[in-house]
């Protein structure tokens, strides 16, 4: 896992696959003989294993393998909420992409719906902890709204998530002012939209 990590930093994509990919085939031995021990570890791996088969191209594989772990991380969420809801939240935003990049808009739009009710319940309770999901999933949100003409939803997402974003490049410019700095042009993007150009401008 951390060796396809460290290879799909350094852009080496292939061998990033290769090594999730005997990460998955291990995880499914083991949880397959101890599914309690295992499960979680197999569906974490599912997401990576999406993530590199998207960077190579490879949506429908990438789809198949983050609806697998979306879909155990929902089990295992029904059992223990508190320790599966963050890692379902992820997963479903994780969804929400690969289905979006086969023009699957309506599920996409579902997937990531269903992220930031979660990542709302969330920041309610553990806001330093994510506030930036819940930014980066209202991001995602506002995307998929105004693909599907919905601009004025679309524009109520992302000025949510520039809020947000205002506030966490604030304390940590480093980490959030990319995402502040995205959030904004699809704010402007919105509001140029609506006919709102001076405010589109500023």
């Amino acid at each position: 896992n951390n060796l396809s990590l460290w290879l799909g930093n350094l852009g080496r994509r292939e061998e990033a696959l290769a090594a999730i990919q005997e990460n998955v085939g291990t995880h499914r031995e083991l949880a397959a003989a101890s599914p309690d021990a295992f499960r979680p570890e197999l569906a974490r791996s599912l997401d990576l294993l999406s993530v590199r088969l998207g960077d190579l191209g490879r949506r429908e594989e990438a789809l198949a393998a983050s609806r697998e772990a979306a879909d155990a991380f929902r089990e295992l969420a029904a059992a223990r909420v508190d320790a599966f809801q963050p890692q379902l939240a992820r997963s479903l935003t994780n969804l929400s992409v690969r289905l979006g990049s086969l023009g699957r808009q309506e599920q996409a739009l579902a997937a990531n719906e269903e992220a930031v009710a979660l990542y709302r319940e969330l920041a309610a309770a553990r806001p330093d902890a994510f506030r930036p999901g819940l930014a980066l999933s209202l991001t995602n949100l506002s995307a998929g709204l105004g693909e599907l003409g919905r601009h004025e939803e679309a524009l109520a997402a992302v000025q949510e998530a520039a809020a947000l974003y205002r506030e966490l490049a604030a304390a940590r410019p480093d980490a959030f002012r990319p995402g502040l700095a995205l959030s904004l042009n699809n704010l402007s993007l919105w509001l140029g939209n609506l006919g709102r150009r001076e405010e589109a401008l500023a």
